[in-house]
């Protein structure tokens, strides 16, 4: 079964979508509110059975304590390290790091998506308890151009960021880094940028040149594998957490990546991608790629490889199954 938040009241329900059994717990509360209530009552629901549980992240981590009562084997996978986000106010990071405390205590075993994740989490609870499993992305071989005019780009004549506007996300430096010349490329710049309303949104337009555009947030899967398959190359600010969907997502449409520089995105983009910090520095590598379609297509066979070796959903997948039939219950 697995667990589904719907927005408003009434009773709990279940549906099968693809073979998969669903319940879906209503809920009236809204934004981490809402997502704290959904999680107690899916754990409720869930400790009623004996079944094995994988729970995705730890952020309310403390209701696992309800399962290990009732005796309900449960693997956590224990996602980013939330807490140190620069995002978060003090209340937010305590509870987080409370929370990372008590998943690793309160889970049977934890799944880390990333070597410095288990490193990490090897620092509270031994390394046995810890497998490290990435995420996945599907491959992306083909996609149509039409949506891309309406935003003003043309197949292999723009760069994509994808990524919530915030300052740990170095969009700041990626827009000044590409603005500080005329490149012959747009940069295409996802995500929801509210300028009259955010200070740091606003700072991130101010420093983008007349190559730099800003669709907004786009969600239609159709229209990302578009973006992402006839991009020239991906462009990856991330500065914190483990295997970032959004980054193997490009390296499955075979994008050549340019990254901040930090253990995080090295592991998982590995040889084949350049590395950055700061804007002067993104300037200058977006300068060694633009400047040389051979090095783009030395990245783009490199990065692919490297997509291939780790982060095929039928690799991924099958390593969970390997885990979670490990812990299944024994019935006889």
């Amino acid at each position: 079964m697995i667990y589904c938040q719907e927005d408003g009241i009434g009773s709990v329900f279940e549906d099968t979508w693809q073979e998969v059994e669903r319940v879906h717990i209503p809920v009236r509360q809204e934004g981490p509110k809402g997502t704290i209530v959904f999680d107690w009552k899916a754990t409720a629901h869930a400790a009623q059975f004996g079944d094995l549980c994988l729970t995705l992240g730890y952020n309310t981590a403390v209701f696992c304590t309800l399962l290990r009562i009732k005796g309900v084997p449960n693997l956590i996978n224990m996602d980013g390290i939330e807490w140190s986000r620069a995002k978060w106010g003090a209340v937010a990071k305590t509870w987080f790091w409370l929370n990372d405390w008590a998943g690793c205590w309160l889970g049977n075993h934890l799944v880390a998506d990333h070597p410095k994740i288990k490193e990490h989490l090897s620092s509270r609870v031994r390394e046995d308890k810890i497998t490290m499993i990435p995420y996945g992305a599907d491959a992306v071989t083909d996609a149509p151009v039409e949506a891309l005019p309406a935003m003003g780009l043309e197949a292999g004549q723009y760069l994509t960021v994808i990524a919530r506007a915030e300052p740990e996300n170095s969009l700041l430096e990626i827009v000044s880094g590409f603005s500080r010349k005329q490149r012959g490329y747009k940069l295409a710049v996802l995500g929801k940028y509210e300028p009259e309303k955010n200070a740091y949104h606003r700072a991130v337009m101010e420093a983008a040149g007349p190559e730099v555009l800003f669709p907004g947030a786009i969600y239609d899967k159709v229209v990302l594998r578009a973006l992402r398959f006839h991009s020239v190359a991906y462009i990856h600010g991330h500065q914190v957490g483990g295997t970032n969907p959004s980054l193997i997502e490009a390296m499955g449409a075979g994008n050549p990546v340019i990254a901040h520089d930090n253990p995080f995105n090295r592991w998982v983009a590995g040889d084949s991608a350049r590395y950055f910090c700061g804007a002067e520095e993104c300037s200058v590598r977006l300068d060694d790629v633009l400047q040389n379609r051979s090095v783009l297509g030395e990245m783009k066979s490199g990065i692919l490889q490297r997509y291939q070796e780790a982060f095929t959903w039928e690799k991924v997948l099958a390593e969970y199954e390997a885990l979670l039939v490990q812990w299944l219950p024994n019935r006889s």
